[in-house]
């Protein structure tokens, strides 16, 4: 079985206590490799490595920090067939999925952000004809770096690309549940030549690496993806020194339709958003909203276009939906549908885990489940469930839509469909989430600030907003005159 290992001071090195995790496929149900079961020493080692290479990094020019990113990026589209193939069978998502979304994107945001700093401008001012005020940005040294599960080297690289740039050091930890990417990704480093120390990569669990990352007191600011509980308790512990937080938590999306929306992409892009990725995207649409007079009209085709998802080994070409993380996600989502019963929903289709055949009989597949029937406020539609469950609701009017869109604590993303500009401008500026999309679904742009409201999140990502995030502004004033 193959050994991952952690890449610390440029080297793959073993976890100093020698202690392995077995990393699962999630459609087999079978464990292929190991990794590090990294603790506070090996982070120690790591911050050591990063301090030591922090100030010749930030002293680089951006040229020469744009060349070394687009040379990974490269090799990303270059591995791009090995890197997919390892992503599926780490994710269990569909080959065609990890083909054409994943690991562009990570090759895309090197890319981003390689060229993003070759451009930034800084700010001066003539103050009363007496001085010049200029405004510098400085890395904020070592940075901590820590991505989910779900779109593994996809959001890897969306933190530690801004990062790099900006001439911080990091210490990145990839999920443990999804390791394998970023482990190849560190082997890409070594071939490029990527100067020792200015990324490291550490695995293992969160509670342990993690953890480590987000105490040790030579780590400057946290960059961290996944859920809203753990998110707070990264900000309580960075909160009694000051030290710098962006948070990307979770999300219970809106996905409003209203009656004069075009009817067909509406619903094709609604299964889209429901169950890409499983569900398991913190930007999918699991709470559908409706306007009574076409609710049995959308109810019916989306049904429909839903039954046709081919279930099934993520490996085989034109799979719609693989396989959920883990056994024990698998049971978390599951007990969300056993308690949508409870709480007089009706399922619609799907609500049940099923068995593909060959290879995957023990793999964790969880057929797309629609329920209907469920008050605004019951627990299946105030908590994340992070799977292929979605619920439908009714509304009457434009009022009563804004209000079901905002009736939650998260405020990530939502979608709204019309063909009323005026509607649309409305209720997007109404709607209380960071990103509104009208008309269409995760459509990016990487300018753009990526974030949300209430609790999906402290901060924003993406563009300006992450190179912001990962500088410290410093004002200069020169006296000109007398």
């Amino acid at each position: 079985m193959e050994k991952l290992l952690n890449y610390i001071d440029g080297e793959l090195q073993e976890p100093v206590s020698g202690n392995f995790i077995e990393n699962i496929n999630p459609a087999t149900g079978e464990a292929y490799a190991l990794i590090p079961d990294s603790d506070e020493n090996d982070v120690n080692l790591a911050v050591e490595a990063a301090n030591k290479a922090s100030e010749s990094w930030s002293t680089t020019t951006v040229q020469e920090r744009s060349e070394w990113m687009l040379k990974i990026a490269e090799i990303i589209d270059a591995n791009a067939d090995t890197l997919a193939l390892v992503e599926t069978n780490d994710t269990g998502k569909p080959i065609n999925l990890s083909k054409t979304v994943d690991i562009p994107r990570a090759a895309a945001n090197m890319r981003f952000f390689a060229t993003a700093i070759l451009h930034t401008t800084d700010n001066a001012h003539i103050t009363n004809q007496q001085a010049i005020n200029y405004t510098k940005r400085h890395p904020l040294g070592v940075v901590g770096c820590i991505s989910p599960w779900n779109l593994p080297l996809y959001l890897f690289t969306w933190k530690i690309a801004p990062a790099l740039a900006t001439g911080n050091t990091v210490i990145a930890k990839p999920s443990e549940l999804t390791p394998a990417t970023a482990f190849l990704f560190s082997k890409i480093c070594k071939e490029v030549g990527l100067p020792k120390g200015v990324l490291n990569i550490v695995h293992g669990y969160g509670d342990k690496a993690g953890a480590a990352i987000v105490s040790h007191e030579d780590v400057n600011a946290i960059s961290f993806t996944g859920g809203t509980a753990t998110g707070s308790k990264i900000a309580s512990v960075c909160a009694p020194s000051f030290k710098k937080v962006s948070l990307e938590l979770g999300g219970k999306n809106p996905f409003v339709v209203f009656d004069d929306c075009n009817l067909e992409n509406t619903v094709e892009t609604a299964v889209r958003a429901s169950f890409s990725n499983q569900g398991q995207i913190c930007l999918c649409g699991s709470r559908i909203l409706v306007h009574e007079s076409c609710y049995e009209s959308f109810k019916n085709a989306f049904l429909a276009k839903t039954k046709e998802l081919k279930i099934g080994d993520p490996l085989v070409p034109f799979i719609d939906v693989g396989a959920v993380i883990s056994n024990n996600h698998s049971e978390k989502i599951l007990s969300y549908i056993d308690l949508a019963i409870k709480e007089g929903g009706k399922i619609l289709t799907g609500g049940n885990k099923t068995q593909v055949e060959g290879r995957c009989t023990k793999g964790n597949f969880i057929t797309p489940t629609i329920i209907e029937n469920l008050s605004a406020n019951c627990r299946v539609n105030q908590e994340e469930i992070f799977g292929p469950v979605v619920s439908l609701m009714k509304f009457k009017d434009e009022k009563e839509a804004i209000t079901l869109a905002n009736d939650s604590k998260y405020g990530l993303a939502a979608s709204v469909w019309t063909n009323d500009i005026n509607k649309a401008n409305r209720v997007s500026s109404a709607i209380k989430c960071g990103i509104v999309w009208v008309n269409c679904w995760m459509l990016r742009d990487l300018r753009t600030p990526f974030g949300g409201m209430k609790q999906s999140g402290l901060g924003r990502e993406g563009g300006e907003e992450a190179l912001r995030f990962f500088t410290e502004p410093q004002n200069i004033c020169i006296q000109t005159g007398s």
